[in-house]
């Protein structure tokens, strides 16, 4: 069961955030494993602010099907912070 969370920190903060979205999922992965009969986990894709990402970050990659170009996600999280800020500033 895909789930997408977006997030943006600062590069201290990747490593410390990719945990704490495990965490924030593990009650909904009890559920759904138990609701569903079916396996389930969390692959949190983290990018900092300074397009920084945890070692995990290809492992997890890997893990979601298709092709992805680390450097097109590193774009569309810098453009989709941009356009939050556009819209907050204006």
């Amino acid at each position: 069961m895909p789930g997408l969370d977006v997030a943006t920190f600062g590069v201290s903060n990747v490593i410390e955030k990719e945990s704490e979205r495990i965490l924030k999922y593990k009650d909904h992965i009890i559920e759904v494993q138990r609701v569903l009969n079916i396996k389930t986990k969390v692959l949190p894709v983290i990018i900092g602010a300074t397009r920084t990402f945890s070692k995990s970050f290809r492992k997890y990659l890997r893990n979601i099907a298709g092709k992805h170009n680390i450097k097109e996600l590193q774009r569309t999280d810098t453009l989709g912070t941009a356009h939050i800020l556009r819209k907050v500033l204006v």
